[in-house]
């Protein structure tokens, strides 16, 4: 019997990275035909938009772009920007995803912040970015971002434009090993207080939340799934935490893509139908300006799956989207977080009402989520102690998982405050149901104080939802005399129902919930204003902060 080898006879390779360019590796031969369109305007074959993606590579690096350094985009979702998802950390640099709807002192400071040397620049964004310049001398390189491929006039001295560089390379780009801990990413997230925080991503992490994304989602089927047959466009833009990391697992798994450019919901919608989309993500407000969009009657919204973070899921959203047809689910995750961690999948053995199905259990879908594969999810109290499942026993979402932020650029005392005593604290006040779902019971900061008792905004906010003139609501604690804090509600309603449905028909809605305990007595306290528009954040989340500085400000003068 022949003997097992000495440990000095044989040395076991080194561990195979976990890296971006991998994501695609499979790809290459199994859907070399498939599509990535960009609003009609170019569709590329998988095999040329990653030839593309090389040509891109080697236009970065003979620009003088190395392993560390920042790369800051200003572009629409686009395959262009899905194309620097890929070429900028392929090559070791770090791709800045700039949010565009900050205003333009704000743009310039994450900039600077993140040491940015080369901005690329659609010409929608050409006078912000003039605008910054003085602000961001650290820029060496610029590069246009046209669709139609020229470099636009302008005094900022541009390398030249993307697709014209592009053309001129020479194809093919051996890309390099590298560490799998090497910084990828890099997205800035607006706070409460203060000047936005960067939040950062390996190749590591990156590929790690990909790949549990595609699991959970292909894994755990109602009310949706993902497989490759999914035509995917992302309503999220991609500047978001690379727009939820679903372009990774999209390319991954071969998808057939279609990129809408600028946010105009006629565009959108003509592209969902054209092109017989079936799988999206978006925050709620977003979904609801599509479905009340007069171009909506138009798309066959049945073959659909939707996707909702950024926000909790209405229950009235999840009725009007189920109503239409679509498969809807809701997700959660924050910019720290990657950002998915857990998504309200049902599971098989879940009692449901009979006569229904899965995918008709709105209070399921409906909920925070439940963890996805190797997240662990925890409740602690004010002393730093984890709570068992209750809904009792209420207390901060805390997290750990493979693929959460290691902190804020360039941010130490935050950081260190964000994974005190070693786990990701989210900010959100939570419990975990009997289900093992987490329930988010409201932010930390918009939990509202009435007598010394906490009132939860989302579940006022779900309750108003579920009124058939209500569009849009949001609620927020105002100070009071009597009581601290007591909850003022801004109502957007429906088309048609102007003038026939006033606050106080609202507030006898919702003074039904409270006597049947739903929610809390003192919910009657509630003042409900209606309005034509609420604001929102670059991200499309309500503008709690600015309502809540806007009535401040009426209550003074």
């Amino acid at each position: 019997m022949d003997s097992a080898p000495t440990s000095s006879a044989w040395i076991a390779p080194a561990p195979q990275p976990l890296l971006i360019r991998d994501l695609f590796t499979r790809t290459r031969s199994w859907a070399p035909d498939r599509t990535i369109t960009y609003r009609d305007i170019r569709t590329l074959t998988y095999t040329e938009w990653m030839a593309r993606v090389e040509r891109a590579a080697r236009v970065l690096t003979e620009a003088g772009i190395g392993p560390g350094m920042r790369v800051g985009v200003m572009d629409w979702d686009s395959h262009r920007y899905l194309e620097l998802f890929f070429a900028i950390p392929m090559i070791g640099a770090v791709l800045h995803t700039v949010n565009v709807r900050l205003t333009p002192d704000q743009m310039a400071y994450t900039i600077r912040h993140a040491g940015d040397s080369v901005l690329m620049v659609h010409p929608d964004f050409l006078k912000v970015a003039e605008e910054m310049a003085p602000q961001t001398p650290g820029i060496g390189t610029w590069i246009s971002l046209s669709d139609e491929g020229l470099c636009p006039s302008s005094p900022l001295p541009f390398l030249g434009d993307y697709e014209a560089l592009l053309a001129a390379a020479r194809p093919g780009f051996a890309f390099p090993d590298l560490d799998e801990n090497t910084v990828a990413t890099l997205f800035y997230t607006t706070g409460t207080t203060g000047e936005p925080k960067g939040v950062y991503f390996t190749h590591r992490q990156i590929v790690l939340h990909a790949l549990t994304g595609a699991l959970t989602f292909a894994a755990y089927s109602q009310p949706l799934t993902l497989n490759d047959h999914d035509i995917y466009l992302p309503l999220t833009p991609m500047f978001h935490v690379q727009a939820w990391g679903f372009p990774y697992m999209a390319v991954a798994l071969g998808l057939k893509q279609v990129y809408p450019g600028r946010f105009e919901p006629s565009t959108i919608l003509g592209l969902l139908e054209t092109h017989r989309v079936t799988i999206s993500h978006c925050v709620p407000t977003l979904l609801q300006m599509l479905l009340h969009h007069p171009g909506a009657t138009s798309v066959e919204w049945s073959r659909l799956k939707v996707v909702i973070g950024g926000a909790p899921l209405p229950l009235g959203l999840a009725q009007l989207a189920r109503g239409r047809g679509i498969q809807i689910v809701g997700g959660y995750g924050m910019s720290e977080t990657g950002p998915l961690v857990a998504v309200a999948h049902v599971k098989p053995e879940h009692p449901l009402p009979a006569g229904t199905t899965p995918v008709d259990a709105l209070d399921v879908v409906t909920r925070t989520g439940f963890p996805m594969p190797l997240v662990s999810a925890g409740i602690m109290d004010s002393n730093g102690a984890l709570l068992p499942p209750g809904r009792d026993q209420v207390g901060e979402l805390v997290l750990r998982a493979p693929w959460l932020t290691a902190g804020y650029h360039n941010e130490p005392a935050a950081s260190e405050a964000l994974w005190r005593g070693g786990w990701l604290h989210t900010g959100d006040i939570a419990y975990l149901d009997s289900d093992g779902y987490i329930r988010i019971t409201d932010r930390l900061k918009d939990v509202i104080k009435i007598g010394g008792e906490w009132i939860s905004s989302l579940e006022l906010e779900n309750v108003l939802s579920q009124h058939e003139a209500v569009k849009e609501a949001v609620v927020v604690g105002v100070p009071d005399p009597k009581w601290d804090e007591h909850p003022h509600a801004d109502v957007v309603l429906r088309q048609g129902f102007e003038g026939q449905v006033t606050p106080k028909t609202l507030s006898k809605f919702l003074h039904r919930f409270v006597e049947d305990g739903t929610v809390h007595k003192r919910a009657i306290l509630t003042t409900i204003r209606i309005v034509p528009i609420i604001a929102r954040t670059s991200v499309g989340k309500f503008d709690k902060k600015r309502l809540r500085a806007e009535l401040a400000a009426t209550s003074k003068s």
